[in-house]
């Protein structure tokens, strides 16, 4: 039996992202907008609004529709803002972002990613969306600050350059710690290199590329 598209995206919405504490009418909306399905790989369509992590290769997955919920609403932004986003992935989140702010630009290390994210992005008519490629965590460096920040894989430790690409005020939304319970992490840049930390939920990602917890050698 087909799957009723417009029916599995209420209910994701309805049942799954808004009991998790996901409020926001602007994110809810979006997330109701943006259409999830033409952001997954072609097997996994029947899966584009179930909980759970779909993979998208490179050992990589797009998060669940309950965890971007609440990144979405944890980042509070507004239609001026400029956003960073590390972890381009299937571009359904870098999508969710733009429609949400003024402009986005986004970085992931694998070339297939950022392709396939910049096509569906033009077919779902997202023009203030910019996508490249690079290595975030040591390499690449972005062109301005931003207002917003956000991070799609987990990291053990949060790169220091990372924090000075903050505008003061910004927030910054980053997944860390050891695997298999990490934690959300929401930081607030207050100046002078200062930032404010809180801790919003748990969940568990695999690492970004060069971003993993240091090997430990057992004698």
């Amino acid at each position: 039996m087909a799957m009723n598209i417009e029916q599995a995206r209420l209910n994701m919405v309805e049942n799954q992202v808004r009991p998790w504490e996901v409020l926001d009418g602007r994110v809810l909306d979006v997330l109701g907008r943006v259409r999830r399905e033409d952001f997954v790989a072609a097997e996994h369509r029947q899966l584009a609004f179930a909980d759970l992590c779909l993979p998208l290769g490179h050992g990589e997955v797009m998060m669940k529709p309950v965890v971007e919920g609440r990144v979405l609403q944890a980042l509070e932004l507004l239609p001026t803002d400029s956003v960073l986003e590390i972890g381009t992935g299937s571009g359904f989140l870098t999508a969710c972002l733009a429609s949400l702010a003024a402009r986005v630009s986004s970085v992931d290390i694998h070339a297939d990613f950022t392709a396939a994210a910049a096509r569906r992005l033009q077919n779902a008519g997202i023009a203030n969306a910019n996508v490249a490629t690079g290595e975030a965590v040591n390499e690449w460096q972005p062109d301005g600050l931003f207002d917003a920040l956000v991070v799609t894989g987990a990291v053990h430790a949060i790169p220091p350059r990372w924090l000075a690409w903050l505008k003061p005020g910004a927030r910054a939304l980053v997944i860390r710690g050891q695997s298999p319970v990490q934690q959300a992490t929401l930081l607030t840049h207050e100046g002078a290199g200062r930032c404010r930390e809180e801790t919003l939920f748990e969940t568990d990602l695999p690492y970004l590329t060069h971003a993993e917890p240091p090997q430990r050698f057992v004698f």
